[in-house]
């Protein structure tokens, strides 16, 4: 009886063990990938267009960036990862690249400061694609959790 008693325990113990184990890697885990589905509503003020893009970015810990969005629809001009809770606009933070038609992506190397990556955090960074009949932008998507 006693063997079982302790052989319970030792159970017990490993298994306390790595939940704590999980537990703690998962407050470890990457910040996240945040998905985008751009409209003309959620631009400020709204546009009225039938074109739409999807797409994730994903900033790690340490603060890179990385992601693509898709669009279609639209001949965009230009896209940019800009600073901004929904229904405000905000200052553009990293110029996207276009890497072919209807399809943006994140430069290498990009880098997210200290206030960004906390604004990130919060929801409050969006995707936005301008044209030439829109040059404020046509499509917005805020970077949402999962």
């Amino acid at each position: 009886m006693t063997a079982i008693l302790h052989k319970s325990r030792h159970t017990l113990a490993m298994a306390a063990l790595i939940a704590g184990i999980l537990t703690a890697g998962a407050g470890m885990a990457t910040a996240g990938e945040r998905k985008a589905n751009l409209s003309g509503d959620q631009e400020v003020p709204p546009v009225q267009t039938s074109a739409t893009g999807t797409g994730a970015i994903i900033v790690e810990d340490d603060k890179s960036v990385k992601g693509t969005i898709t669009t279609s629809g639209i001949k965009g001009t230009s896209a940019h990862i800009h600073e901004g809770a929904a229904g405000k606009n905000g200052p553009d933070l990293i110029a996207l690249k276009k890497t072919s038609d209807g399809e943006w992506s994140v430069p290498s190397g990009a880098k997210l400061t200290d206030a960004q990556y906390d604004a990130y955090k919060a929801g409050n960074l969006y995707v936005n694609i301008h044209s030439e009949a829109h040059p404020s932008g046509e499509l917005r998507g805020q970077l949402k959790n999962r």
